[in-house]
């Protein structure tokens, strides 16, 4: 299946938010819409990937993941996209490489659950990855305080821009992150799968 690559003017900020979608719920909704509204972002791409390095066993087949996520996220911001998949990347860093060389006049943001920074150090080149783009990391249930003491929090601690600045956060020179506080979702795709919720189908 070929995902075309989607368009971004020169100089529009775009957010980039990664993972399985395994499935998608209304938790990555939640985050999207909340990250559009505190970045200023002009889009948001969802990149599903092939497969996740870190997790043991494979998700649903790509193409049934990006038609069930299509299905749920509706907004003209917002792209669903199977960029991995296209590139043949599989690692965080190689997209962005990737995606910086096709897209030169573009200020991308990197989206991450607070969860995910709590483990961000376990991520292939990781630190490579927060001096590449700023990110910005969006709270979820019972993750802040592990997020905020996080070997990547603690590491890059100077270069974190406070919540209320973190509209900005877009144009800054990396490294900057920031930790946005938002209103809870506890959805789950771990949780979904595990009580026999996802099957595969929109």
């Amino acid at each position: 299946m070929r995902h075309d690559m989607p368009y971004a003017r020169p100089g529009s900020t775009v957010g980039l938010l990664g993972g399985s979608f395994d499935p998608a719920h209304e938790g990555h909704v939640h985050i999207t819409r909340e990250a559009l509204k505190r970045l200023g972002l002009d889009a948001i791409w969802w990149l599903v990937t092939p497969g996740n390095p870190l997790k043991d066993h494979g998700p649903q087949p790509i193409e049934t993941r990006i038609e069930h996520a299509r299905a749920l996220m509706d907004h003209p911001k917002v792209t669903v996209t199977g960029i991995e998949q296209r590139l043949g990347t599989r690692f965080t860093a190689e997209t962005l490489e990737a995606l910086f060389h096709l897209y030169r006049n573009v200020n991308f943001v990197w989206l991450m659950g607070a969860d995910n920074l709590a483990d961000f150090h376990r991520w292939e080149r990781w630190d490579w990855i927060m001096e590449a783009v700023p990110v910005a990391v969006i709270a979820r249930p019972g993750e802040r305080v592990a997020a905020r003491t996080s070997p990547a929090a603690r590491i890059y601690r100077e270069k974190r821009v406070p919540g209320r600045g973190a509209a900005r956060i877009a144009r800054l020179e990396a490294p900057a992150w920031s930790l946005l506080n938002v209103p809870m979702r506890p959805h789950s795709s771990s949780e979904i799968r595990a009580r026999g919720g996802w099957s595969g189908t929109p």
